[in-house]
């Protein structure tokens, strides 16, 4: 078998599904799932890989694949094409926020509110201070309320998507990537936050309430990912003066994470900074990078001699479906259980641990098998993107 080394793999004439991506993909949904989950297990597994979460992985894995299925779509059937399908994608996303908001500001608010359940009530707090304009600003994508504020991100990058693959693929991807770094680095100073308060007077919501994602600052991932996954050539094998700082730092951080805890130093905001999250502080960007070096480095070796995980790759190929499934279930269980700060039996939390993946596996498995009992025109690929007839989601080893 000759695999490719994940996110860079040339890209052939036709696409087709890769197993490694799929079952990538299904990792970082189990551990978004294990965040997510409002258990006294997300906090010793959440980050587990060091300080880096599988938020970073999947945004930046996503754009890769847009990348892959859209660049190859513009080179075959134009821009035009490429444009439709991008749009058509960003749709259905965006029809799956609104379900997710129907259902948190409707069932989940009455549970969260009839039960006392502050993680409800606290997620929802300025629904419920102000329900009319938290509706209107949801559905416009400015109140993005935590749990729910992934895929607002994402329907946004998509939305500009055409015009970054058009430039990127007729003139190059160095004025956009660096473009991109300086809107990286101005995030560093709190440009989001300066830029809400100069149009202050525009925006009814605060700017705590438009999201945890500091979106200035992950476009990064995003415009690296569609790079990377547009090109049709691979990049070189990672020389060893670059894999072996990488797996040094990649080690450090692992050891320092489970040691201190997701906390890099209690007590220190300034180191805490380098870390963030939220606004991809520059110390997660360089773990990031690491764990990617070794993953670009060791990728086609791991594809050789692991087996290939079903159950992963089940969750990757319907991972839209998966991601908001594992939303509504957490949803639930803070309407009904509580949130981390809940004492519980430890069997009781893993009993909701394994209800979750159940359902997860339970919505795959049936839309996989609506999508493999369905007769599908001959060269479309259910993500938007084209396919030849003969590759599926079950494509053998290459």
């Amino acid at each position: 078998m000759t695999s490719t080394s994940l996110p860079f793999a040339a890209l052939p004439a036709a696409p087709t599904r890769q197993w490694e991506l799929d079952a990538l993909r299904g990792l970082l949904l189990v551990l978004m799932t294990l965040t997510h989950m409002p258990t006294g297990f997300s906090l010793p597994l959440g980050q587990p890989l060091g300080f880096v979460s599988a938020a970073e992985g999947f945004v930046f894995l996503s754009a890769v694949m847009v990348g892959q299925v859209y660049g190859g779509r513009a080179r075959r059937l134009g821009h035009a094409a490429m444009r439709t399908a991008v749009f058509a994608r960003a749709r259905r996303i965006y029809l799956c926020q609104l379900g997710l908001l129907l259902l948190a500001f409707t069932v989940i608010a009455w549970l969260g509110v009839r039960n006392h359940q502050g993680g409800v009530t606290g997620l929802l707090e300025f629904y419920l201070a102000r329900p009319w304009t938290a509706v209107l600003a949801s559905g416009l994508l400015v109140h993005n309320p935590p749990l729910l504020d992934i895929l607002p991100m994402y329907i946004v990058f998509m939305l500009v998507t055409p015009w970054l693959l058009a430039h990127g693929l007729r003139h190059g991807w160095g004025l956009l990537l660096c473009g991109s770094a300086l809107l990286w680095l101005a995030e560093q100073w709190n440009a989001g936050a300066w830029l809400h308060a100069a149009l202050a007077g525009w925006s009814p919501v605060p700017y705590r309430d438009m999201g945890a994602f500091h979106w200035l600052a992950w476009q990064a991932l995003w415009v690296t990912g569609l790079w990377l996954g547009s090109r049709q050539k691979p990049l070189p094998r990672p020389p060893l003066w670059l894999v072996v700082p990488a797996a040094a730092y990649a080690l450090a951080m692992l050891v320092w994470r489970h040691n201190v805890g997701q906390d890099p130093m209690p007590g220190v905001p300034a180191v805490a900074v380098l870390f963030d999250k939220w606004g991809l502080g520059p110390l997660r960007v360089l773990n990031f990078s690491s764990v990617l070096v070794l993953l670009w480095a060791a990728g086609p070796w791991l594809s050789r001699v692991m087996p290939r995980p079903a159950p992963l790759e089940l969750l990757g190929r319907q991972s839209l479906a998966v991601f908001c499934a594992h939303v509504v279930v957490a949803l639930f269980t803070l309407a009904f259980f509580g949130s981390t700060e809940v004492i519980r039996p430890w069997t009781t939390d893993a009993v909701l641990l394994l209800g979750a993946f159940a359902a997860l596996l339970l919505v795959a498995l049936v839309l996989d098998e609506r999508g493999s009992s369905r007769p599908s025109r001959p060269g479309v690929r259910a993500a938007g993107g084209p396919t030849p007839p003969a590759a599926t989601a079950h494509s053998p080893r290459r």
